[in-house]
């Protein structure tokens, strides 16, 4: 008789561990269903620093069966409607582009990206973002992309969110052990016991003793408990291709309660790094990260203090260490690990959390009925899942390679040839030809759509060639309708939009419109 898979033991908490009990939770628990488990160690502690989101996030908290007035409320959250790059391309003090979350006006059928590059530059001139899209205006005047009538979950603009980490977590855990009958163990684990298949058969806590299960998560973080130590599954280091390897983070309070709200998250870039600024509801979240290889920790320390401005000395300040890789495979044996214990990358898009909600969603829909089936989903998971991670690496070190920057070593060696990834070298090769478009990217499993590369391309200054150009802009008629519609829905918007802090003191009293 094939072994049945019964029952599910998450080992950490954090949003990793909490967002994956609670999709598997919402799909398989309840009576008759999966067992499941999360143990953690309390004390330990979490690293509360993935703030930003995509908008994948609003179908996994309602997947989970939390309202978004009460998620908002619970964790500080903000509307993040895209991300601003100062200082990338030049470095001057007019230089920023934005990745917003909202395609191009008539993208893929109508390709924008042409007839504006076709326009020429001048002093009126608005940017790419600004010309095809006009979330751009929504986020300079700190405009929300909903009104307190939207549905929840639901929007006028596409938008993800700001959030405090550990707050979402507790959010999570109260969620997912009072309404999806979640089991919660808080215990250090001591001991991992295997059977003779070699899987896991048991983790061992301190105070519980042995804790068995058919499948093991590993949420356990950097240390990767499960699949990293016990299993022996290798790490893959990518700081070939992404230099990253430290982030300063400080929490900034407002000066008073009715400053704006920014509705994006600022990326400023600095002689040895970035800086990272993200607005909640009580605070920001500002943070360094650098290259320990090109610069010390005092120096950056010295920026970042220039950044926040009055009042650093009084923050606490800490430093994170980032090992920019993963795992060599993801999910061996009855172990799948998800987060920080699969890996991590610079937080550049935002990408830790997601990479959480795809795997977490995958396991829960692809849950195997037997220790059998098992090993197909295993294979399929790890195919998957190292595209995905291929994919983020790519389109992150495409923000570094296509910098005129000059003032540091770390800026010109990010555009070595040798830390370019071939798949992404040809990319740039084809793209001087034809604009970034849906031919480009082919699988169901791809991160970021052609309307993103576009974006971080022509943000940055990136030419097509001249010929190729010509050819590309037969729809004069059809491209002018399409910058005016942008222009009209600028103009509206900006009529009725509130701003993020004006919504957010709103949704104080009142609620979202229900699903």
């Amino acid at each position: 008789m094939p072994r049945e898979i019964n029952s599910v033991c998450i080992v950490g908490g954090g949003s990793a561990g909490w967002l994956t009990a609670g999709l598997i939770a919402a799909r398989h628990g309840g009576p008759g269903g999966l067992k499941i488990t999360l143990v953690e160690s309390v004390r330990l502690g979490i690293i509360g620093v993935g703030e930003g989101t995509w908008p994948t996030m609003r179908h996994t908290l309602h997947k989970i069966g939390i309202s978004e007035t009460d998620f908002i409320r619970a964790c500080s959250a903000s509307f993040k409607q895209g991300a601003k790059f100062a200082g990338w391309q030049t470095g001057a003090a007019d230089d920023f582009y934005y990745h917003p979350l909202v395609l191009p006006e008539g993208f893929p059928d109508l390709d924008l990206a042409p007839y504006w590059q076709a326009a020429g530059e001048g002093p009126n001139t608005p940017s790419f973002s600004d010309a095809v899209c006009f979330q751009e205006f929504l986020c300079e005047n700190n405009l929300a992309p909903k009104l307190i009538t939207s549905p929840e979950y639901a929007g006028i603009a596409n938008y993800a969110y700001h959030l405090d980490a550990v707050r979402l977590g507790e959010l999570l855990h109260a969620h997912c052990v009072d309404k999806l009958g979640v089991e919660h163990i808080d215990d250090d684990i001591i001991a991992v016991e295997r059977s003779e298949n070699g899987d896991i058969r048991a983790v061992v806590g301190q105070r519980n003793g042995a804790i068995e299960a058919d499948l093991f998560v590993d949420c356990s973080g950097f240390s990767s408990l499960l699949l990293g130590q016990t299993l022996g599954v290798p790490f893959c280091d990518r700081s070939d291709i992404l230099f990253i390897d430290r982030a300063l983070a400080v929490q900034v309070p407002y000066p008073d309660a009715d400053c704006p709200i920014v509705s994006h998250t600022v990326s400023t870039a600095q002689r040895h790094g970035w800086i990272w600024d993200i607005g909640l509801q009580h605070r920001r979240g500002v943070g360094y990260v650098y290259s320990s290889r090109h610069v010390g920790t005092d120096r950056v320390e010295e920026e970042l203090a220039r950044y926040v401005g009055a009042g650093f000395d009084r923050l606490e300040s800490r430093e994170i260490k980032i090992h920019s890789g993963h795992r060599e495979i993801f999910w061996k044996n009855n172990c799948v690990a998800v987060g920080l214990a699969a890996g991590f990358l610079e937080p550049l898009e935002a990408s830790a959390l997601v990479l959480v909600e795809l795997s977490a969603d995958y396991i829960a829909t692809a849950m195997p009925a037997t220790r059998a089936g098992m090993d197909i989903v295993a294979r399929r998971f790890n195919t998957m899942t190292r595209y995905r991670w291929d994919r983020v690496i790519e389109f992150l070190k495409l923000h570094y390679v296509l910098s005129e920057r000059q003032d540091s070593a770390f800026w010109r060696d990010n555009r070595d040839p040798a830390s370019i990834p071939d798949d992404l070298r040809d990319q740039l090769e084809l793209w001087r030809h034809a604009p970034p478009g849906e031919h480009d990217f082919t699988s169901a499993h791809e991160m970021f759509p052609a309307a993103s590369y576009q974006y971080v391309l022509y943000g940055m200054g990136f030419r097509m060639d001249d010929a190729a150009l010509a050819r590309r802009v037969r729809q004069p008629d059809a491209a002018r309708d399409g910058f005016e519609r942008t222009a009209r829905m600028k103009q509206k918007l900006g009529a009725t939009m509130p701003t993020n802090r004006a919504l957010l003191g709103k949704l104080a009293e009142y609620r979202f419109q229900p699903i």
